[in-house]
């Protein structure tokens, strides 16, 4: 399913959640909605789902106009299917008929669908994992297997799109690793569009196509994983999906000059934004920590956390705290050089 976004913007009383929105989904394409909270981003996906009208602007569906000013297609309606965040498992349904029950009562639900029912539950047990698990009782399975009938549930229908709301936030850590990978494979077997709500960064660079990066009610940036973690094209972007540290100082041509340092950066791929306001966008992996006494930025180690392969320090120079990721070692209160990957020799090499 393609879905086209055209001017969308949506407001509650006087506050404005969506703000002139535009974005096209192509059929089969997994696109993440990545910001922080209160950014717009659920707003949005309601919108998507027919939960909510737009304030303006229109969201078309294989051309077909389903949301407007003065157009509301009702979710029942459009072939879409929606995971929650909370599950929303019926406490007297097992597996199997959480996956039949909207099989029988989505209007969308194609007739071959319909006809072959107990084949096409068999099919959703067999690709979400849940075979051995089918008449189980939701109070009888663990977090991640609620999540995987979930999931089953709006893929029985055969949804052309279908919507994740923060699907992962409620479960630990390593059972987000492992639904991660089960959505991919989801993703991979069904070709259904997808759109995923969320608010950690690594969901969306390791499973989307696309990143949308919302701030405000706002689109910041729309690009691949690559380009919204690599090349990043505002202020908050970089902070917020890689974590950069926002070194201020000079611009002469392509070459940056940090502040209080003797040395200078290339400036391939770095955003006309970062040239016009004095600052270069430098990822924690991306700074060197040499010897005290060479080219680079002047720092103390005022803090460090080790994290098995690497180390997590805080450098602080002057009034500023950079973070740095480094396999080097060091001391607290050691003294350093901050220059930038590739411009000189690492400390330890």
């Amino acid at each position: 399913m393609s879905i086209e976004i055209k001017h969308v913007s949506k407001s509650f009383g006087s506050f404005e959640a969506l703000k002139d929105i535009q974005l096209t989904i192509q059929d089969g394409e997994f696109v993440a909605i990545l910001g922080p909270s209160g950014c717009g981003k659920t707003t949005l996906l309601r919108i998507l789902a027919g939960f909510e009208q737009p304030t303006s602007g229109e969201v078309r569906m294989e051309g077909r106009v389903v949301a407007g000013e003065h157009t509301l297609l009702p979710p029942e309606k459009r072939r879409i299917g929606m995971v929650f965040q909370s599950f929303a498992l019926w406490p007297h349904m097992n597996v199997t008929e959480h996956i039949r029950f909207p099989i029988r009562t989505h209007k969308a639900t194609p007739a071959h669908i319909k006809s072959q029912e107990e084949e096409r539950i068999r099919q959703i047990l067999e690709l979400t994992g849940l075979s051995h698990l089918a008449a189980r009782m939701p109070h009888e399975l663990s977090g991640g297997q609620k999540q995987r009938v979930a999931i089953a549930r709006a893929l029985a229908p055969e949804p052309s799109l279908l919507l994740m709301d923060e699907p992962l936030s409620s479960l630990d850590a390593m059972l987000r690793m492992d639904m991660r990978r089960e959505i991919q494979q989801v993703h991979r077997r069904t070709r259904s569009a997808i759109v995923y709500v969320t608010h950690d960064q690594g969901e969306a660079l390791a499973m989307a196509d696309r990143i949308v990066v919302m701030k405000d009610g706002r689109i910041e940036q729309a690009g691949t994983p690559q380009d919204i973690y690599l090349r990043p094209e505002t202020e908050f972007v970089a902070k917020f999906v890689s974590k950069s540290n926002l070194v201020q100082g000079s611009w002469s041509g392509n070459l940056f000059t940090p502040e209080g340092s003797n040395t200078a950066w290339n400036g391939d791929g770095i955003a006309d934004y970062f040239k016009a306001s004095g600052l270069y966008p430098v990822r924690p992996d991306q700074f060197l920590l040499q010897p005290d006494g060479t080219e680079g930025i002047p720092g103390e180690v005022v803090n460090v956390q080790f994290q098995g392969k690497e180390f997590h320090y805080d450098i602080r120079s002057d009034e500023r705290n950079w973070e740095v990721i480094s396999p080097v070692a060091l001391r607290l209160h050691e003294k350093v050089r901050l220059n930038l990957a590739d411009s000189a020799e690492p400390l330890g090499a």
